[in-house]
């Protein structure tokens, strides 16, 4: 599932295209990716409890539907020349089945894997740090099969709605949810003494939202993916902007080549990261994210264009601590509040990554217009959003400090989670 919607990443290789079919600004042809992201964090916060109540299975269907119907819908759009069929195909529909399928696996793979979590979570959503990978040259070529026209944009999309389609319900047909009370075999929950914010009460997605844990957590989120989605948005003209005036200035090729790096340290982190958070503590892991992701951004702005092999390493680090940010959530969030609605929790606490998804790209893009409008060069364009960047993680990182245990008002009474309703009939147990 998170393999396929994560073609989202990929959506640049259309932008040119777009833009000369359908005489279409940057500004209009971001626009669908924009929505879709926002999007994403809307329908996981409003669907969540949907599908905690109705399943994964439920979930990942309704993802499947609405992720290749937009895909088709756009694929109207472009043949018909309607940009705004492009819009509310790609962007609400696509959207939609964007966040429904982000939060799907979530729940579950935490029931299968209690004793590892966040490597549980982090291998799923590794697939859409890493979904760009296989969607980028896979579209490219086809664009280049198609054409450029409306006519080969249009089959493109087609192709994309039916094929992700048919990959996506093997995740419909494939998932199961684990019996009432299963757990590995021998493996037993450990003891909590020392580990003060990991619970074994629950706590309802209604009473989530009503404690200072899950705000704190959302700042911390926020801020994060607002750090590093600054970078991975703009990030092939950045390094080309940074070393523009040295003597050994970057090749579009090369500028290439350095996205590509950031997609491969954004799907590595998710691994890596949320895997150690398993053995570190998901707060002490956060510190590192936050913590070390400030001193990387004070260290590009320090070296400036003096050395490209240290803007290289440092950017991967961030975007690498971007991705472990998104796989460490759920995990986080069960550590806080339990498994009884985690998935409508954590699809409540994605809005974080739609008020980043604005938040990043305008901080970066619009001082770095307006720097270039002052006559401004090099690194001078970023110098000011890089220090804002440091300031949002170093109040990420004091949010972080002042999440504590959930206050035992807001925990739900003893045995009260209800199993999967639309998995009853589905053999259950061995893998």
């Amino acid at each position: 599932m998170h393999l396929s919607i994560g073609q989202a990443y990929a959506w640049s290789v259309f932008k040119p295209a777009l833009e000369e079919a359908l005489h279409l600004s940057g500004t209009q042809s971001a626009l669908p990716f924009q929505l879709g992201i926002v999007m994403l964090g809307l329908s996981a916060a409003f669907g969540g409890p949907l599908v905690e109540r109705n399943g994964p299975r439920w979930a990942m269907f309704v993802s499947t539907v609405c992720f290749s119907l937009g895909f088709l819908i756009a694929a109207l759009g472009v043949a018909t020349g309607q940009y705004w069929l492009v819009v509310f195909g790609y962007g609400i529909v696509g959207g939609i089945g964007l966040g429904i399928g982000y939060i799907s696996p979530v729940s579950t793979l935490m029931k299968w894997f209690p004793d590892r979590p966040g490597m549980a979570t982090g291998i799923a959503i590794m697939g859409f740090g890493g979904g760009a990978l296989i969607a980028s040259p896979w579209s490219a070529q086809m664009l280049s099969s198609f054409g450029t026209t409306t006519g080969g944009i249009a089959t493109a999309f087609v192709v994309h709605g039916v094929v992700y389609a048919i990959f996506m319900s093997l995740g419909v047909f494939l998932i199961r949810v684990p019996k009432d009370g299963w757990r590995p075999a021998g493996w037993t929950p450990p003891e909590t003494a020392g580990r003060a914010l990991i619970t074994t009460a629950n706590v309802s997605a209604r009473n989530a939202i009503r404690t200072p844990q899950f705000w704190c957590l959302w700042i911390v989120l926020c801020f994060n993916v607002t750090a590093g989605i600054g970078i991975l948005e703009k990030a092939a003209p950045m390094i080309t902007n940074f070393f523009a005036n040295t003597s050994t200035p970057v090749s579009v090729s090369a500028a290439a080549g350095f996205v590509a790096l950031l997609s491969l340290a954004n799907m590595a982190g998710r691994l890596a990261w949320s895997s150690a958070s398993d053995a570190i503590g998901r707060k002490n892991m956060y510190r590192v994210y936050l913590g070390v992701g400030a001193l990387l951004y004070l260290v590009i702005t320090l070296a400036g264009d003096s050395a490209s092999f240290v803007f290289i390493l440092c950017a991967m680090g961030i975007l690498s601590f971007y991705g472990g940010g998104f796989a460490t959530a759920p995990a986080y969030l069960k550590d806080l509040f339990g498994t009884y609605q985690v998935g409508a929790i954590h699809g409540r606490l994605l809005t974080a990554w739609s008020t980043a998804g604005v938040l990043g790209p305008l901080i970066v893009n619009a001082i770095a217009d307006s720097q270039e409008a002052a006559g401004k060069t090099g690194p001078a364009l970023y110098t000011t959003s890089l220090y804002i960047m440091i300031a949002l993680l170093a109040i990420g990182f004091v949010a972080n400090e002042l999440i504590r245990p959930v206050n035992p008002k807001y925990h739900e009474p003893p045995v009260t989670e209800a199993p999967e309703k639309n998995i009853a009939a589905v053999p259950q147990g061995g893998s």
